[in-house]
């Protein structure tokens, strides 16, 4: 019987020595096994020999983006400290909680106990995310309204003629910094309302265009 459920495993030793690589198979065969018996179909195995503090793990990152990528539901994993330890281990079930993917726990026989300690951490973190993408959003559309109130208008300024596909614009439009500059607007909030038409800009990049441009114009 074919299972329609995909899962990854992801096997981890603490140190590069030759005698932990036996322990890495041993781990993979008994969470392949495991997982067979769950009725999941394991899509890849990655793994890693490095400290849990350490959160640049080529096998961790690897696992992180085809997780993502191909909306992978469940992990397997002998237990939650082969994921992380410390601030790294909280991290990355913040992550995985975000994709939604159940983590399976062999030593625990089931899906990770979080602990009343563990559940309240990771609530404090999607609040804080929540919170920084509103004022995120809210820096866009302060700038927006500060260069409306100065007279600027957008729907005049910049067409949409070559975006028809929706995908967002990689120029960068220098006339517009001028004149939202001319505006009295700060760098951040140019960038921030170039970024509420489509263009991907960091303050650094504008501040960039805006001195070459006043550059070019002297010499």
């Amino acid at each position: 019987m074919t299972s329609n459920k995909t899962a990854v495993i992801y096997t981890r030793v603490s140190t590069e020595k030759n005698t932990q690589e036996t322990s890495l198979v041993r781990q993979e065969e008994e969470l392949l096994h495991y997982a067979e018996k769950m009725n999941y179909q394991v899509l890849k195995t990655f793994q890693d020999q490095q400290s849990g503090y350490e959160v640049e793990r080529e096998g961790l990152l690897e696992m992180m983006d085809f997780i993502k990528e191909n909306h992978v539901k469940a992990l397997f994993v002998q237990d939650e400290t082969r994921l992380g330890r410390g601030n790294a281990r909280m991290a990355i079930l913040h992550l995985l909680q975000k994709s939604g993917t159940t983590i399976f726990s062999l030593n625990s026989a089931g899906p990770i106990t979080l602990n009343e300690m563990d559940t309240m951490l990771l609530e404090i973190l999607a609040i804080v995310e929540e919170y920084q993408r509103k004022i995120h959003n809210a820096k866009i559309k302060r700038g927006m309204l500060r260069a409306i109130e100065n007279g600027y208008r957008p729907e005049l300024n910049i067409k949409n003629r070559h975006n028809h596909d929706g995908r967002e614009r990689i120029d960068v439009p220098i006339e517009e910094i001028v004149k939202l500059r001319q505006k009295g607007l700060t760098f951040q909030e140019i960038a921030s309302t170039l970024r509420g038409l489509g263009f991907e800009v960091s303050k650094a990049t504008v501040h960039r265009r805006y001195t070459e441009y006043i550059e070019d114009g002297e010499n």
